[in-house]
């Protein structure tokens, strides 16, 4: 495997300390940017990141997700949670679960993005 977790959990802590200004238990939304590994294959990568999803349902705390890529190739993660402190507590975990190895492999580490923030209202 790449080495994703020390990026990742780099990336984890900056969103962490800027939302950490915010409410911890407000409903929260991680958006995560980030590029692919040079010759990842698409549809392998939604599998992967399908895979990931009976995880999230455990733990109680997603109230939605979307992935998106645009045109250049930007891939972009987000996650309405519960509150921050449940979006850190599943990334915590997501970093040892044996389904989350092949999404978080194909990910380009230099790339990733991810910033937290508190929603404040909301359209249903």
């Amino acid at each position: 495997m790449r080495p994703i977790l020390p990026a990742l959990a780099a990336a984890l802590a900056f969103g962490a300390a800027d939302a950490a200004r915010g409410d911890s238990t407000a409903p929260t939304l991680e958006i995560v940017t980030f590029r692919l590994i040079d010759g990842v294959d698409k549809a392998a990568f939604l599998d992967a990141a399908k895979s990931t999803a009976p995880f999230l349902d455990e733990t109680g705390a997603v109230l939605s997700r979307a992935l998106t890529v645009d045109s250049d190739g930007l891939w972009t993660d987000v996650v309405h949670w519960t509150s921050l402190g449940a979006a850190e507590a599943a990334a915590t975990e997501l970093m040892t679960r044996p389904e989350a190895a092949a999404f978080l492999a194909a990910i380009d580490p230099a790339s990733i993005t991810l910033r937290h923030a508190a929603i404040l209202w909301q359209m249903e």
